[in-house]
């Protein structure tokens, strides 16, 4: 009894590790596109936020990043290098601008670097491979510390969810305690936004938050900046 709930502790720790904002893969750089929202106008309070994130994460992550994970998830237990890899390429097709693409590339290979640190080998190969994604090295670290599938999928999405309220709590900007209303508003939407990406076969991954990728492509030439994305 007594080890069995050590080991399930453990396994709850090192999610909490994973989903933690001061991981250090720069996160924190990036705001996919909310600069620019906020800039023009787009957002400009706690309502505005609630319908951005939500839209991207029904309309983006929920029919791309989650079922990616999804495939990504069951490759690792093969360990194929070659699959794997060709799951990032395709993953790294789905991004609509070259600053949401780097951002990825930069977050991946950044994990990869720090799961290597760690002693997790499957990760070395990928600290200089180009098409690098940070859904990739997530799951390997999902699957080296056994988290299963559904935590996994739900804890990126978290993860997600949270960069981008810590995000509109400075750009909108967003008091500290409105930030933590609006997460804890979101979250509730988890649960059926996992179940629904975990439906969804092949022929069926896609989507895009229109918005989204238009604000990040003009995000590129914005004068005044203070992320990256």
């Amino acid at each position: 009894m007594g080890t069995t709930t050590s080991m399930t502790d453990l396994v709850l720790l090192r999610l909490l590790q994973l989903v933690n904002p001061g991981l250090p893969i720069g996160m924190f750089c990036y705001s996919q596109g909310l600069e620019t929202a906020v800039e023009e106008g787009v957002i400009s309070n706690r309502d505005d936020t609630a319908e951005w994130v939500r839209g991207i994460m029904q309309q983006s992550l929920t029919r791309v990043d989650l079922p990616f994970a999804s495939r990504f998830y069951d490759a690792w237990q093969g360990n194929n290098t070659d699959s794997l890899q060709q799951l990032s390429r395709e993953l790294m097709a789905y991004r609509e601008t070259s600053e949401l693409r780097e951002e990825d590339r930069h977050t991946g290979q950044a994990l990869a670097s720090l799961l290597t640190s760690m002693q997790i080998s499957k990760a070395e190969s990928w600290n200089r491979f180009p098409y690098t994604t940070l859904v990739a090295m997530f799951t390997c670290a999902a699957r080296h510390w056994k988290l299963d599938k559904t935590t996994t999928l739900s804890g990126y999405l978290w993860s997600w969810l949270e960069n981008q309220i810590l995000c509109a709590v400075k750009l909108v900007p967003l008091g500290q305690v409105a930030g933590q209303q609006l997460l804890y508003e979101l979250a509730t939407d988890i649960p059926g936004l996992v179940e629904q990406a975990l439906t969804i076969d092949d022929h069926n991954i896609g989507g895009s938050a229109f918005a989204q990728v238009m604000l990040s492509s003009r995000h590129e030439t914005q004068y005044s900046r203070l992320f990256r994305s």
